[in-house]
């Protein structure tokens, strides 16, 4: 038997272990998955949940039943790569628990940067489900007041314009380097800000933040704006755990790996998702969904054919749009270059909140597809395939 060991139960996470479970089977692959928490959570509506909107609660063994996939629940504490073994903190309050591997997968993601002075002692963020529900209930209880979003990158604006929407009592302020959606073509970002105007939302850009109170943000320069509520979405870096392990990271504490997302010092490592730095034509993928699936797939086909004795095939990956979400009743899609740049074309209205929404769906698709051998054809940057 090999033992392989997941770390990490979001979508990258879980799309590894069912697809290494399925393509490690005929070889002995015992294929366990180690997470936090028991739910699974859907990253990609988090500003959904701060808004106020009570999602389905999706279950880890739900989402994996089926799948030859074991659950281990558990934060992982550190890891030993030269002895093959993963310490974790159960959440039981039990004795820590030792978990031995023949191959690891690391798709535990990334977390809020809080390098800014403040934000972690004051600042609301997305790393888990949890965090965002504190944040919504905080906001259950004002009657009146601000909410500062921190970042005009697409979480930025996508809470933003939730909150807005959802809360009209309340201001919404979004400051951000640069312009919201700057990585759009000029006619999506055109339409992006009537959205933010329309529903109220006061956009304050080419500004710096400084420092988070517990009542506001200091801007660069002094300016202090008042802030009943910061939400902080303006970057992200990797788990402190992977480099105290020794691995190999880049400045932002992701596993470098090489094409077949193999870690460059620990080739018994792999890495996937946010988690990892991956380098490609263009330059290294930054993390998104669109491209974590893929790599997760990607990372246990690699992994499969060491088992077999084959060589692993050099990923390759290209972006195709940049969906986002403005409140319940309106959304924008930018299609997009493999290198992320914008194209013409764009979609509005109700053909992008149904666009969007089937984006946000398919991960639970492409679970139920692995399951049974398939992949979609040309979807998440895949061709066909059976195994």
């Amino acid at each position: 038997m090999t033992d392989i060991l997941v770390l990490g139960g979001g979508y990258t996470g879980v799309t590894a272990a069912l697809r290494a479970a399925r393509r490690t089977r005929r070889t002995g692959g015992r294929v366990t998955l180690v997470n936090a928490s028991p739910r699974f959570t859907e990253r990609l509506r988090l500003h959904r949940t701060a808004a106020g909107e009570r999602l389905t609660d999706h279950a880890l063994t739900d989402v994996l039943a089926g799948g030859g996939v074991q659950l281990v629940l558990g934060r992982v504490a550190a890891i030993d790569p030269e002895r093959h073994e993963v310490r974790l903190d159960p959440p039981d309050g039990h004795e820590t628990r030792v978990l031995r591997y023949d191959k690891l997968v690391y798709a535990l993601g990334t977390v809020t940067d809080v390098t800014v002075p403040g934000v972690a002692e004051h600042a609301y963020v997305y790393d888990d489900h949890a965090a965002t529900v504190r944040l919504s209930r905080h906001l259950d209880t004002l009657t009146r007041g601000t909410v500062v979003v921190a970042g005009g990158g697409l979480t930025g604006v996508e809470s933003a314009t939730e909150l807005a929407e959802a809360r009209p009592h309340l201001r919404v302020v979004l400051l951000t380097r640069g312009r919201p959606g700057a990585m759009m073509g000029a006619g999506a970002r055109a339409y992006l800000d009537r959205a933010l105007e329309r529903l109220g939302v006061e956009v304050r850009a080419g500004v710096e933040i400084t420092k988070v109170l517990p009542d506001g943000v200091e801007l660069a320069g002094g300016e202090l704006i008042h802030s009943d509520a910061t939400l902080w979405t303006t970057g992200t870096r990797g788990l402190p755990q992977a480099a105290a392990s020794g691995l190999a990271v880049d400045e932002r504490g992701r596993i470098v790996v090489d094409e077949a997302l193999r870690s460059i010092s620990h080739p018994d490592v792999y890495a996937a998702g946010d988690a990892a730095a991956i380098t490609q034509s263009f330059g290294v993928l930054h993390g998104t969904c669109q491209g974590g699936i893929p790599s997760a797939l990607a990372a246990a086909d690699s992994l499969a054919a060491t088992l077999r004795g084959r060589r692993a095939r050099p990923f390759r990956f290209g972006f195709f749009h940049q969906p986002v979400s403005l409140g319940r009743k309106d959304a924008v899609i930018q299609f997009t270059r493999p290198d992320d740049s914008p194209r013409r074309w764009y979609l509005t209205g109700r053909a992008a909140i149904a666009y969007k929404e089937t984006v946000s769906d398919s991960p639970f698709t492409l679970f139920r597809l692995i399951k049974r051998g398939l992949v979609p054809v040309r979807a998440f940057g895949l061709t066909a395939g059976r195994s």
